[in-house]
C-alpha cells in the first residue's frame, strides 16, 4: 500500500512470495504422480470462532476470527503451519508444477540492468546476472571503463532476503548512503559506504520507513525522516504516526542527529527533505496519508539562523519539486489541472498572483518532470502508455522522444548542466532495455539490451476500450500469442489494481511470458481509482465511489467473455494489495464470472484496516469505519464481511506473508478462514503464508520463481489447462 517518497506519497502494487522452506519440501515429494488431488476431500484446518461483536454506529458486526490478529500467538502460529501443510500438500500433487518451475527458472536466467545515473564524476547502475536473488550495485569511472561491484546485497544474507531499498551518492562521489530491509519489511536500516575503499563507516540509522536521504552540497551529512523507536513486540503491527525530519552528520551517532522539523499537533504528517542542486535550499515536502496533495516548506541553508518557512501551505493540490533557478522554484502540480502542469514560484514574491505557468495542462496525464540539460523533460501517460516531451525552461516545446511501441519508460534523471541521461523502455513483450539519450540532439542509443530465450515476434499486445456499468470508457491491454484463436476457450488472467492514483502501465514479466507460451491471455485493465487519466479518474474510484472500481473490473471480465477471448470457467482474476481487495470484492460479488481468484496481500477487513501500521494513511482513498457514512460504504463491499454461508465461490488461493508490515497478514488470515467455512461449492479455498517475506519489495528471485510456479500450477489444475508438449 502506501510507500511514501521524499517528494510525494506513492503506492506500490506487488504480489506476495512463497514459503521457501516449505516449497522446497513440497518439491521433494512425489512430483511424478499423474493423480490430481480430489478437491472435495480437502480437510481444512479447524479455525475456532469467538463471540467477538463490534458496534459500528448502531450496527452489530461479528468478527469471530479476531484472534488471528495476534500474529505472534502460539494459536496463530499453529494455524499458519496447518494451513501451509494443506496448501503445499495440494500443490505438490499437481504434476505440471515441476515443468512450470523448470521453464520459469530457465527464462528468468537472463541479464537485467537498472537505469544508470551519474554522480561525483562516476556512473552507477544495478545488474542481475539472471538468477541472483538481489541485483548488485556497480560503479565505473566512465562508460567505457570496467565496472566494479560496490554493494552486493546477496552477501548480506544466506537466503537473499536482505534487500537494498535505496542508494544515494554524495555530491562529491565519495560516499554512498544506502538502505537495507530484511525479510520484506518496510523498516529500513541505513548505512554509509566509502565508495573508493568499499568499506562501511560507523554510521547506522534505524527506524526509517518510506524515506530516502538527501545530501548537503558539502557531503558532510544528509537529511532523512524517521519514526520513534517502536516496541519490539509490536513493531510489525504498531501504528506509524509522528514522523520527524532529521539531519545526520557523517561520523556521529544517530542519537546526536539534529531534529530539523516535527509537528506534535499533526500525527499524520510525513516529511521529505530535498536539498536543491545548488545546495542553497532545503525543500520540505509534507504529505498526509495517501492523499494526492502536499504542502511545501523551505529553508535557506546558507543562513545558519534561517527557519523552515511555509511556501505552499493550503494542501489544495499535489506539488512536486522539480528544480530551481536561484530563488525561483519549479513545481509540477495538479492545482487547477487534474492532469498536471508545471509552474514557477518566486520565493521572494510567493503570492499566487505572481506565479508563472511554464507548461500548461494537456490531454495527456503528466506523471513526472526532471530538470536536465537546462531543459524540462516531461513524462506523460497517453491511454496508460508512456509519452515523453522536452521543453525549454520557458516552456517552449523542443521535441518528443520516440519509443518502439506502446510501453513504459523510466529515468531521464540528471543535473541541470548534464547533456546526457538514461532511460528504460519496456512493454508486455519487450524486456526492459536501457538507452542513453544525448539531450542536445535528442538521439537515443542502446546502452544495454537483455537477451531472453524467447521470440518476441510470436506475441502481441493490443489495447482496446470497453464500457463499464455507468457508461465509462475503460482501456484494457490484452497480450497473447499471435496464433491464438478467439474461440472462447483460452485460459485468461485478468489483472487490476484501481486505487491510490497508481497507474498500471505495460511491463515485461517472465511469468506473464510463460503464461502466454502456455496458450494463455494476460489482460490488464486500467480501472478508475488509478492515475491513468489524472486526478478525476483517481477520485472516481475512492470512498463512496469505490464500487466503480469493482464495476470496471467486472465489466472487463464480461468484455473478455463476450468477445470470445475466454469463458468464466477459464478466467482467473489476480491483484495484490489494493488489488487484493479488488479480487476479494469481485469474487464475492460475481462468483459466477470467474473460474479462479488469486488475491495477494489484500486489504480484506475494510472496517479495521486503519488500526495497523500505515493503514490509517489509506483513509483518504477508502474512508474510515469511524465515520457513519463511510462505514456504510465500506461494510457494503468489505470482502471479509460479504462472504455468504453456502455461497459457491471460485477456486481461490489467498497469498500473504508473515513479515508484511504494510497490509498485515491478519487481513488474509481472517478472509481465508471465513471463506473456507462458508464455501458451499467444491472449489478449493487455500491460503499460503510465506515466511521471511513482506509486502513484496525486495523479494528474492528464487521466491519470485517459486511464487509464479505455484500460482500457475493452481490455475492449471483449477482451470483445467492442457499444457503444450
Amino acid at each position: 500500500m502506501s510507500n511514501r517518497k521524499p517528494t510525494r506519497l506513492l503506492v506500490l502494487c506487488l504480489l506476495v512470495a512463497l514459503l521457501q522452506t516449505v516449497v522446497d519440501s513440497a518439491y521433494a515429494q512425489d512430483r511424478g504422480s499423474d493423480v490430481k488431488p480430489s478437491v472435495s476431500k480437502i480437510a481444512y484446518p479447524e479455525t475456532p470462532k469467538t463471540a467477538q461483536i463490534d458496534d459500528y454506529h448502531g450496527t452489530k458486526v461479528a468478527d469471530p476470527y479476531r484472534w488471528l490478529e495476534d500474529l505472534d500467538s502460539a494459536e496463530t502460529r499453529t494455524w499458519v503451519e496447518a494451513q501451509n501443510k494443506v496448501t503445499f500438500g495440494y500443490l505438490a500433487q499437481i504434476p505440471e508444477r515441476r515443468r512450470l518451475h523448470a521453464r520459469l527458472q530457465k527464462l528468468w536466467n537472463y541479464e537485467r540492468y537498472g537505469v544508470p545515473f551519474r554522480e561525483g564524476g562516476r556512473y552507477f547502475y544495478y545488474r542481475n546476472d539472471g538468477l541472483q536473488n538481489q541485483s548488485v550495485l556497480y560503479t565505473m569511472a566512465s562508460l567505457s571503463a570496467s565496472p566494479r561491484v560496490l554493494i552486493d546485497p546477496n552477501t548480506l544474507s544466506s537466503d537473499g532476503t536482505v534487500a537494498l531499498t535505496d542508494t544515494v551518492v554524495s555530491p562529491d562521489g565519495r560516499l554512498l548512503a544506502y538502505g537495507v530491509s530484511a525479510s520484506g519489511s518496510d523498516w529500513q536500516k541505513w548505512r554509509v559506504r566509502d565508495i573508493e575503499t568499499g568499506t562501511d563507516t560507523a554510521d547506522i540509522l534505524k527506524w526509517i520507513k518510506f524515506s530516502s536521504v538527501s545530501w548537503t552540497k558539502d557531503a558532510k551529512g544528509f537529511f532523512y525522516s524517521r519514526y520513534d523507536e517502536p516496541s519490539a513486540a509490536t513493531k510489525m503491527e504498531e501504528l506509524n504516526y509522528y514522523e520527524k525530519l532529521y539531519f545526520h552528520r557523517i561520523g556521529t551517532p544517530q542519537s546526536d542527529d539534529v531534529l530539523v522539523y516535527e509537528r506534535k499537533d499533526q500525527k499524520e504528517w510525513s516529511f521529505g527533505g530535498t536539498v536543491t542542486e545548488d545546495g542553497a535550499y532545503l525543500i520540505v515536502t509534507i504529505g498526509q496519508g495517501t492523499e494526492n496533495k502536499s504542502r511545501i516548506y523551505f529553508k535557506s541553508l546558507a543562513d545558519s539562523g534561517a527557519t523552515i518557512t511555509p511556501l505552499l501551505d493550503d494542501f489544495d493540490a499535489a506539488y512536486s519539486f522539480v528544480g530551481n533557478q536561484g530563488p525561483v522554484f519549479i513545481f509540477s502540480t495538479t492545482l487547477d489541472a487534474p492532469r498536471g502542469r508545471v509552474i514557477a514560484v518566486d520565493t521572494r514574491t510567493p503570492d499566487r498572483a505572481s506565479w508563472k505557468q511554464v507548461i500548461p495542462q494537456v490531454a495527456e496525464t503528466l506523471t513526472d518532470v526532471t530538470l536536465v540539460n537546462n531543459s524540462l523533460v516531461a513524462r506523460y501517460l497517453k491511454d496508460a502508455h508512456s509519452q515523453v516531451k522536452v521543453f525549454g525552461l520557458d516552456g517552449a516545446f523542443i521535441r518528443e522522444v520516440a519509443f518502439p511501441g506502446l510501453g513504459s519508460v523510466t529515468g531521464f534523471a540528471g543535473k541541470p548542466g548534464d547533456t546526457e541521461s538514461f532511460y528504460s523502455y519496456t512493454s508486455f513483450t519487450t524486456p526492459t532495455t536501457i538507452y542513453r539519450i544525448d539531450l542536445t540532439t535528442g538521439a537515443s542509443t542502446e546502452f544495454r539490451r537483455p537477451k531472453v530465450g524467447f521470440d518476441p515476434s510470436r506475441f502481441e499486445t493490443t489495447q482496446v476500450f470497453y464500457t463499464s456499468a455507468d457508461g465509462t470508457r475503460v482501456p484494457i491491454f490484452i497480450s497473447h500469442r499471435k496464433d491464438l484463436k478467439r474461440d472462447g476457450r483460452n485460459p485468461t488472467i485478468l489483472y487490476g489494481y484501481g486505487g491510490f492514483n497508481v497507474s498500471i502501465t505495460p511491463e515485461f514479466s517472465v511469468a506473464s511470458l510463460v503464461w502466454m507460451e502456455m496458450g494463455g491471455i494476460y489482460a490488464v485493465a486500467n480501472l478508475r481509482g488509478g492515475g491513468e487519466y489524472g486526478e478525476a479518474w483517481h477520485e472516481a474510484g475512492t470512498k463512496a465511489k469505490k464500487q466503480n472500481v469493482f464495476n470496471d473490473f467486472i465489466a472487463a471480465a464480461e468484455f473478455l467473455i463476450g468477445n470470445r477471448y475466454t469463458t468464466p470457467a477459464k478466467l482467473a482474476i489476480s491483484g495484490g494489495s489494493n488489488g487484493g481487495l479488488l479480487v476479494g470484492a469481485c469474487l464475492l460479488q460475481r462468483p459466477d464470472l470467474f473460474g479462479a481468484a488469486l488475491p495477494a496481500v489484500g486489504v480484506m477487513d475494510m472496517l479495521r484496516f486503519h488500526k495497523f501500521t500505515i493503514g490509517w494513511a489509506w483513509v483518504s482513498d477508502y474512508g474510515s469505519s469511524d465515520d457513519p457514512a463511510d462505514f456504510r460504504s465500506l461494510h457494503a463491499y468489505s470482502p471479509l464481511h460479504n462472504i455468504k454461508p453456502g455461497g459457491k465461490y471460485p477456486a481461490t488461493m489467498v497469498t500473504t506473508a508473515d513479515h508484511d508490515d504494510r497490509v498485515v497478514p491478519s487481513h488474509s488470515f481472517k478472509f481465508a478462514a471465513a471463506l473456507q467455512a462458508a464455501q458451499g461449492g467444491s472449489a478449493p479455498v487455500l491460503i499460503r503464508i510465506d515466511v521471511k517475506a513482506g509486502h513484496g519489495a525486495g523479494k528474492p528471485t528464487s521466491k519470485r520463481i517459486d511464487e509464479a510456479t505455484d500460482r500457475f500450477a493452481f490455475l492449471v489444475r483449477e482451470l483445467d489447462i492442457q499444457m503444450p508438449k
